[in-house]
């Protein structure tokens, strides 16, 4: 089983993620480097897209919204993401200011709702974990944003540390107290040279894989717990997009872990 892909940040749209490539059957996932000027129109049947300014700025619109010169930061470090929330059966078109790198992520859809912007002021941050442990989380595309199944946020974790830790999970529909939610998580260093450690298990053995990671990397987590470390040294960002009917933060701990909580 491998669990890992790579975006080479070539200029153009990249299909990283798809239902054909993948083992996460509700997240698809392209990424676009595009060049001042440079356009893209989707139009995709019965999916809702969140599309993910990581760096750079660009228009979006369709044909009731116009969202114009979007995206505030130089790189994944430099502060808060914007983001743009598409309904499903909505054409869209994405136009570059300047150079500009975005994830635009896509889940099944069967409910209408409304275009939405959120801009870095919109973003909730919350640090989390214990010391070993810490991140920066920022949530994006949460439950404040009307939605059927996409769900996005950020994380900065410091060189050194362990974050999605105690290892968690949350592959079982077992409310209120964890979803069935698949995930994707996308890597960033802010040096050329940094990595980390992602790690994606089951308790039952079936799922027991180890990766290391570097910027432009993906790892898919269908199920099972994953626990992720970056190297002494190398700050790390990692956008984490999740998927699923009930949409939240609804999860469970290893067992054998779970006296780290205490």
């Amino acid at each position: 089983m491998n669990l890992k892909k790579t975006w080479t940040k070539n200029y153009g749209k990249s299909q990283i993620i798809t239902k054909e490539n993948s083992t996460c059957k509700n997240v698809e996932i392209d990424m676009l480097k595009f060049a001042d000027g440079d356009t893209k129109t989707y139009i995709e049947q019965d999916k809702e897209f969140g599309i993910l300014i990581l760096c750079g700025k660009c228009t979006v619109y369709g044909d009731n919204f116009k969202y114009e010169n979007i995206g505030e930061r130089q790189t994944v470090f430099d502060g808060n993401a914007t983001c743009v929330y598409v309904p499903r059966n909505t054409k869209f078109t994405i136009v570059a200011v300047g150079e500009v790198q975005i994830a635009v992520c896509k889940c099944p859809s069967t409910n209408d709702h409304q275009p939405r912007l959120i801009r870095p002021s919109d973003v909730v941050e919350k640090d989390m974990g214990k010391p070993g442990w810490t991140r920066h989380a920022m949530f994006i595309l949460d439950e404040r944003i009307e939605a059927d199944q996409i769900y996005i946020g950020e994380c900065f974790v410091e060189g050194g540390q362990w974050a999605s830790f105690p290892p968690h999970k949350h592959d079982d529909s077992n409310m209120p107290t964890e979803a069935n939610t698949e995930e994707i998580y996308y890597y960033e260093f802010e040096k050329p040279q940094g990595f980390g450690i992602q790690k994606v298990y089951t308790l039952e053995g079936d799922i027991d894989e180890t990766y290391t990671v570097k910027t432009g990397d993906f790892i898919e987590i269908p199920r099972g717990y994953h626990p992720f470390h970056t190297a002494p040294g190398y700050k790390n960002y990692y956008l984490w997009i999740m998927a699923g009917p009930v949409r939240g933060f609804y999860m469970t701990t290893d067992p054998d872990h779970k006296w780290l909580n205490n």
